[in-house]
């Protein structure tokens, strides 16, 4: 017997919108643990994380009304923790590295590319950069948004967004300096 296809997000939104609460409740588990790593890797704090994660879903619940479709509903929710994640950042004023570790995190892809010390140092690096430059690099390199999905998130153009992809990769390789230069074989 076959597993029935996933109900899509539109869907699910549009039935959440109309106050099905299991429908909501599906978005919930289906986009949390993404949402949660956005907000870790740009505030730095996994109690900050999850106070953003939590504040993004009770704001999501509540625009669900007027949500318009113009956009995918997963790029909305990256959009709203973004934006939840930024006000939080700027409460605060200097930035916190990441020195929490991932904790809580589910790990992406890129621990199994390179050794966890690496990845430590990479995100150290990325938690130190200006927050303008942190969450492309986040949304694309980590999340693994499209340049338009990304832009969609960020507000900007797809040009725009690239030329602060490059100056957020030129900042972060020169904070990494000979750490990740090649190693001779």
């Amino acid at each position: 017997m076959r597993e029935p296809a996933p109900v899509p997000d539109e869907e699910l939104a549009a039935r959440a919108a109309a106050g099905d609460h299991g429908a909501f409740d599906t978005l919930v588990r289906r986009h949390t643990a993404r949402m949660y790593r956005v907000a870790l890797r740009i505030t730095g704090s996994t109690s900050e994380a999850e106070d953003v994660v939590q504040e993004a879903w009770l704001s999501a619940w509540r625009a669900l009304p007027g949500f318009r479709y113009e956009s995918a509903v997963s790029t909305w929710l990256y959009r709203v923790t973004t934006n939840g994640a930024l006000r939080q950042v700027r409460r605060r004023k200097p930035t916190v590295p990441l020195d929490e570790g991932d904790a809580g995190v589910v790990p992406g892809p890129e621990r199994h590319v390179v050794s966890a010390e690496q990845v430590d140092t990479v995100l150290r690096a990325i938690s130190e950069l200006d927050v303008g430059q942190r969450i492309p690099l986040i949304l694309r390199e980590f999340e693994g948004l499209t340049y338009d999905e990304v832009a969609e998130v960020m507000e900007v153009s797809v040009p725009a967004l690239r030329t602060r992809l490059h100056r957020a990769r030129a900042a972060l390789l020169a904070k990494l300096g000979d750490n990740f230069r090649p190693r001779e074989r």
